[in-house]
């Protein structure tokens, strides 16, 4: 295990060295704020407390700040490690400003959703600890959201080969190892908490609110909700979330999918169903050419016998000339012919 230390400190350096001001910013203020919490009790007064965010507390700054606190050598390395990544992978397709953007918008719904959970579980139970104890912060929420990330932008990238598990299905699993480490009592609720509800907020963030180009948002097929369970719960998911989205819809708080006709394509007409999107057409595209250039490498290797066409086209371009007339073919006939054939005068009789 210490064998790779050396390489990830490498692999982390070379990230962060050619990353932009944000990812270094964030980067520094998650070292600085570690190293300050050896002297000062950094987490009381920057992470998020339920009992202290809403009024008469009012703490509203932790909303932005507790994603950057880190208590231990590890959580620190997973906090820079995940801010890299989303420099190095989402930074490119998104910029900068919009990185910075998500990131502000992931943690402060992790910090407000947390809050209100713990204070419905103090009302449930009335315990003060679920109030004045706990402590949101850390990297488990900004994670999540890069993960929903991933799995929108290259959802059938492999991260492990043995066993096969692909980037769509990372943030499930990684929820579900969460939940058995939690039950196992091996983690805190808080990191539970975050995670969970990063997840969800960043999906809903890229489904329905992020700006890009093509107006607002991700409707493709591929990024639904359902997409994050089994395949025989995304039926029942689905519907679900359909009515969910439909009464948010009536509430105005998301809007409703409109559809898309691109009839601008150079070399056929292609019209964009309710619930398909411009970039899952593209990415569907990619795999059936993929598929299709498998299929004729197998093709090649195999032995390729030769064509009589093929034979007949070689010859009439060798020659280099039209195919004579049956008047020119018959002259060359006779021609041959008395090449063969050669007359000379009979001896004179004595």
């Amino acid at each position: 295990m210490r064998r790779y230390v050396p390489v990830s400190r490498q692999q982390l350096a070379r990230a962060l060295g050619g990353s932009s001001v944000v990812v270094k910013a964030l980067s520094g203020a998650v070292v600085l704020l570690y190293a300050l919490s050896f002297g000062l009790d950094t987490a009381s007064g920057l992470a998020v407390t339920p009992g202290l965010l809403l009024p008469p507390g009012c703490r509203l700054w932790t909303l932005l700040t507790h994603g950057l606190v880190e208590q231990r050598a590890a959580a620190v390395a997973l906090s820079l490690g995940t801010v890299a990544a989303a420099g190095r992978l989402l930074e490119p397709l998104w910029g900068a400003l919009e990185l910075l953007v998500f990131y502000a918008a992931v943690n402060a719904a992790v910090g407000l959703l947390g809050a209100c959970a713990y204070c419905l579980a103090y009302a449930a139970t009335f315990r003060l600890a679920y109030l004045f104890e706990v402590r949101i912060h850390g990297a488990p929420g900004f994670l999540a959201g890069v993960l929903v990330a991933l799995k929108q932008t290259m959802g059938d990238s492999t991260v492990l080969r043995v066993p096969q598990v692909r980037v769509k299905a990372a943030p499930t699993l990684l929820l579900l190892l969460l939940a058995g480490l939690r039950l196992a009592a091996l983690v805190e609720s808080a990191v539970l908490v975050s995670y969970g509800f990063g997840l969800l907020s960043s999906w809903v963030y890229l489904r329905f609110y992020q700006r890009h180009s093509r107006g607002r948002g991700d409707m493709s097929d591929h990024f639904a909700f359902a997409t994050f369970f089994p395949e025989i719960l995304q039926p029942a998911v689905g519907l679900a979330a359909n009515l969910v989205y439909g009464l948010l819809v009536k509430v105005r708080l998301c809007r409703k999918t409109v559809k898309r006709y691109d009839v601008g394509a150079p070399s056929s007409i292609t019209i964009s169903l309710p619930g398909t999107d411009p970039q899952d057409a593209e990415r569907r595209r990619q795999l059936a050419l993929k598929a299709l250039n498998e299929r004729l490498k197998r093709v090649e290797d195999q032995t390729a016998w030769p064509s009589m066409e093929d034979e007949e086209e070689e010859v009439v371009v060798k020659s280099g000339g039209p195919l004579p007339t049956e008047s020119t073919a018959a002259g060359k006939a006779a021609g041959h012919e008395s090449s063969l054939i050669s007359f000379e005068d009979a001896p004179s009789q004595p």
